[in-house]
């Protein structure tokens, strides 16, 4: 089968600061990832779980650890009865009073990036959807309400 990656890139008003904290920090994500949190010691080579409750979603390890520039983890993908590994890239880069966030999400498969009308799966619709809660999180102290 044929890998392929998705990119997305937003602009969002605040700090590389505050912005790697809420990639970084549970609390933060908890608030824009629909309650999910993520939890790692962000060493190179530690694990990372991104938990909904008590149940573990994603799992994978720090690749990269460079604090408020970039961050590259492995991302569990679970396909009917096997699960892969994918790389998931967050680089920030500031401008003035904003910073360009850019995700890769890469080793994906083209049923991965699927498009369900009217529901948010595959990882094409699901990105865009996190990053804008995100976006507007750090922007305005408030999740969009749509979601």
């Amino acid at each position: 089968m044929n890998k392929t990656s998705f990119v997305y890139t937003t602009y969002i008003a605040t700090t590389p600061e505050k912005l790697w904290a809420a990639l970084t920090n549970s609390e933060f994500t908890k608030q824009y990832f629909f309650g999910r949190e993520i939890v790692s010691d962000w060493q190179v080579g530690s694990s990372f779980k991104l938990m909904n409750k008590d149940k573990v979603e994603h799992y994978g390890e720090v690749l990269v650890y460079e604090p408020y520039r970039l961050l590259t983890i492995t991302w569990s993908v679970k396909d009917v009865e096997v699960e892969r590994m994918s790389t998931v890239t967050y680089e920030l880069t500031p401008m003035d009073a904003t910073v360009k966030l850019s995700l890769r999400h890469e080793e994906l498969l083209e049923k991965d990036i699927r498009k369900d009308e009217g529901k948010i799966e595959g990882f094409n619709n699901g990105w865009p959807v996190i990053l804008s809660n995100l976006k507007s999180l750090l922007e305005t102290g408030k999740t969009l309400a749509a979601f």
